[in-house]
């Protein structure tokens, strides 16, 4: 990623992008730092691409990929920060296997981060983020800071808002958040 990008700055990326405006944002302010957008689907990511395209921004990539394949595209400790945002819930039981917040995921994720990177999450589905949070503390890492309502918090200072997180604040959920690290890094 160094070389693509033709510097050694931080790598972040956020899985599961939609239309990219939560990592497009995160990228335009702040261009010393590396980011990598992974979508799924064309259709969503073709609006992060128009977006990445309109501000010029040499600081950001993108990714069609399935979440499942992020140790084939990043080197141990080699990425400093996770965000998902509004992950699908998939509140069926027998598939929270697929949550990207549960146990496998988090041991997945604790492959490509550095020692001391983060992964935060935000979701508006109070369910998901009890779910996750156990999963994380199962998965060895520790919640360094969470909230079940963000926007009424401390940790809302500096929040980027995503499409999701502005249709549902505007519906009157609260917006839940959990910033956590692997057990033993500070």
């Amino acid at each position: 990623w160094s070389e693509l990008f033709g510097n050694s700055y931080p790598l972040s990326v956020e899985i599961g992008m939609g239309k990219g405006k939560f990592i497009t944002s995160l990228a335009k302010q702040h261009l010393e730092r590396n980011y990598i957008g992974i979508e799924k689907f064309s259709s969503a990511l073709i609006y992060g691409l128009r977006k990445q395209e309109e501000l010029a921004l040499l600081n950001l990539f993108f990714l069609r990929e399935d979440a499942e394949n992020l140790t084939e595209f990043f080197a141990e400790g080699e990425v400093e920060q996770i965000y998902l945002n509004f992950s699908d819930p998939w509140p069926k039981e027998r598939h929270a296997k697929r949550r990207l917040t549960s146990k496998k995921y988090f041991e997945r994720d604790a492959q490509v981060l550095a020692p001391n990177g983060r992964l935060e999450f935000k979701t508006d589905n109070r369910s998901l983020f009890e779910f996750s949070l156990k999963e994380a503390e199962l998965a060895g890492w520790d919640v360094v800071n969470y909230t079940f309502d963000l926007h009424h918090s401390k940790m809302a200072e500096g929040n980027i808002m995503t499409e999701y997180e502005e249709k549902f604040s505007a519906e009157g959920n609260p917006i839940c958040k959990m910033v956590a690290r692997q057990k033993g890094n500070t």
